[in-house]
């Protein structure tokens, strides 16, 4: 028996249906390894940060309990440090008022002599005695002079006779009012 020889024209071409299911058979199936990869890494990390968030929305609600407790001691401590605020200004403006005063107090003649003195809203009031207008008109200019005073008004004047001496009531306006002093 003889075989015979035959020619096979169509061995090197391929069907184009048999090159598509080859790919998709190996190809195919390794980008749906990697994509079902990709989707249990992405599922994983869904869980870990829902985990994260969960965890992190109960420590906000701790510390929301903690700040509402601490609430009312923010308050007395807000209270407090606005008191002490306070209480060191008017510290300040009594430790001015009373070296206006001493000031004020040496200047004056040892003739003149205090009825009421006082000190408010920025303005000094004086009632006095004064036995002589030298020592007066030295005290009044000595009141203009000094650096903390603005200005000097004399309000009244009138005469005692049952002592010789004469009321004078004197105002003088400071130059620092917004203290309030």
């Amino acid at each position: 028996m003889q075989t015979s020889a035959s020619i096979n024209l169509l061995k090197g071409r391929v069907n184009w249906l048999d090159q598509a299911i080859k790919w998709a058979l190996t190809v195919g199936r390794l980008l749906i390894i990697i994509v079902e990869f990709v989707a249990f890494g992405t599922f994983i990390l869904r869980f870990s940060l829902d985990r994260t968030l969960i965890d992190l929305s109960d420590k906000i609600k701790q510390e929301q309990a903690i700040v509402a407790s601490l609430k009312d001691r923010e308050a007395t401590y807000r209270n407090l440090q606005e008191r002490l605020m306070v209480a060191s200004k008017i510290t300040g403006q009594a430790q001015s008022s009373k070296k206006i005063v001493l000031d004020i107090f040496d200047l004056t003649p040892v003739e003149i002599k205090f009825d009421n003195f006082t000190l408010q809203n920025g303005k000094i009031n004086m009632t006095t005695k004064v036995r002589s207008t030298a020592a007066l008109t030295a005290f009044l200019e000595s009141l203009r002079n000094y650096p903390g005073i603005s200005s000097v008004s004399v309000d009244s004047i009138g005469n005692k006779t049952t002592d010789g001496s004469l009321s004078v009531g004197i105002t003088a306006v400071l130059k620092n009012t917004q203290n309030g002093l």
